[in-house]
């Protein structure tokens, strides 16, 4: 009986400790770790309809699905080419002096079948990145709302994909990318201030100076259809945004609780600052300006994540809804329409928090980065690979997406002909209403 007791003791015990499984050559998988890139995998994903509803809440019922298909389809657009030749462009060795990655290995994903990476089997880091990857043309749609042909919209997010997300990712995040390898430790980009928001942002722009305003902005005001909906919509958007960020470790540890913490507070100082502004100003807290705060606080430590500090977080997500309420303001005075604002938080929010984070760094990682330069790392270094990257980003993104919108009108078709406009990309493109009230 004692001998029972004793096996049923130490099986317990077994359950309770960390376990790693053996695959391909001798390779070992980290189970915890990779239990945590799985969930933070959904995570990610979980963000697309979370966008969708988002973007579907602020625009007019009569392109509340075509709004929403524009989010839905890069899952299938973007998802298929990851696959077939996405993560072989990003995460290969890189080639034509760094441009681009290439590994034949990597197209289809068929060299990956037995291959372990720190413990996590490289089909769940593909997946991971692939969630990124189809995030990021999505946001940009939010600029080109109600205006565009699902088609052209098609052509468009699958050439900005390959030609612009493909490079900026693999300078930035590869290991032998060159803004990876700048300065001491590399330019500072845990989860895509720079390769999602920043680019998406000043695409964004871009696209919207290229197609002109809506037929009826600025005009008419044009009223939200569901701000119950955007609401929902940013409440997913801050759960996905823990695997965005905390998955972008690529372990379940002290970093990863470090990255986690502060996305929360982020998060939460933008919706607070935004309600204090609104109330100073309005005397009134909206729903959508705390869902636009959220979004603002979430945008600015995206890139920090991995290198503040409780108070840095704070700072950041106060100062991003402080700039982004008042960057809102510029389009008005420049009549640009940017429908649903994504250059406004996402491109200004997150550049903010791509460079001020510079002065907000743990001494443990300027530590390790003075030593890796061979003498004393300063802020100043560290803030110009910021601007360096800052400054690549916004030039190579905002040219790339300007000459893909010339080719996209030229040869599909962008901008959609008035008739259909006034009738709703609902109808004209998908024969469909959002609501069958009437």
């Amino acid at each position: 009986m004692k001998a029972c007791w004793k096996r049923v003791a130490g099986s317990l015990v077994l359950i309770g400790m960390p376990q790693v499984l053996w695959a391909g050559q001798g390779q070992v998988v980290d189970t915890g770790n990779t239990c945590w890139m799985l969930i933070s995998t959904a995570l990610v994903l979980l963000m697309v309809p979370g966008l969708a509803m988002f973007y579907g809440g602020l625009v007019r019922s009569k392109n509340v699905l075509g709004t929403m298909m524009h989010s839905f389809v890069s899952l299938a657009v973007i998802g298929v080419l990851w696959v077939v030749c996405g993560f072989a462009l990003t995460f290969g060795r890189g080639i034509l002096g760094g441009v681009v990655g290439w590994n034949p290995d990597y197209f289809f994903l068929t060299g990956i079948d037995d291959m372990i990476t720190d413990g996590i089997p490289e089909y769940i880091i593909a997946m991971f990145q692939g969630k990124f990857a189809i995030i990021t043309p999505a946001l940009i749609s939010g600029a080109l709302a109600e205006r565009v042909y699902f088609r052209g919209y098609i052509l468009f997010i699958a050439l900005w994909f390959l030609l612009i997300y493909c490079p900026l990712c693999h300078w930035i995040w590869a290991p032998d990318g060159w803004l990876f390898n700048a300065g001491a430790r590399g330019v500072i980009d845990l989860a895509g201030g720079l390769v999602i928001h920043v680019s998406a942002g000043i695409s964004a722009l871009v696209a919207a100076l290229y197609l002109g305003p809506r037929n009826s902005s600025p005009k008419l005001a044009v009223q939200p259809n569901n701000l119950v909906m955007t609401l929902m919509g940013a409440g997913l958007l801050w759960v996905g945004w823990f695997g965005f960020n905390a998955g972008s470790t690529l372990q379940s540890g002290l970093d990863t609780a470090r990255a986690l913490t502060m996305t929360q507070i982020s998060a939460a100082a933008g919706a607070l600052t935004w309600l204090a502004i609104e109330a100073a100003v309005f005397r009134k807290a909206t729903a959508l300006g705390f869902a636009s705060g959220i979004l603002a606080g979430l945008v600015a430590i995206t890139p920090a994540a991995g290198v503040v500090q409780p108070l840095g977080a704070l700072l950041l997500g106060s100062l991003s809804s402080l700039v982004c309420y008042y960057a809102l303001k510029i389009k008005l005075v420049f009549g640009y329409d940017d429908a649903l604002d994504c250059f406004g938080i996402h491109g200004v929010g997150s550049g903010m928090g791509v460079l001020v984070l510079s002065f907000l760094i743990r001494d443990s990682w300027m530590a390790a980065a003075s030593e890796a330069a061979g003498r004393t790392w300063t802020v100043w270094d560290q803030l110009l690979v910021q601007l360096t990257g800052m400054g690549t980003t916004l030039v190579f993104a905002g040219l790339g997406t300007f000459l893909i919108c010339v080719l996209v009108e030229k040869s599909l078709g962008f901008r959609i002909d008035e008739e259909s406009e006034a009738l709703g990309l609902d109808q004209a493109l998908h024969g469909e209403r959002g609501y069958d009230l009437v």
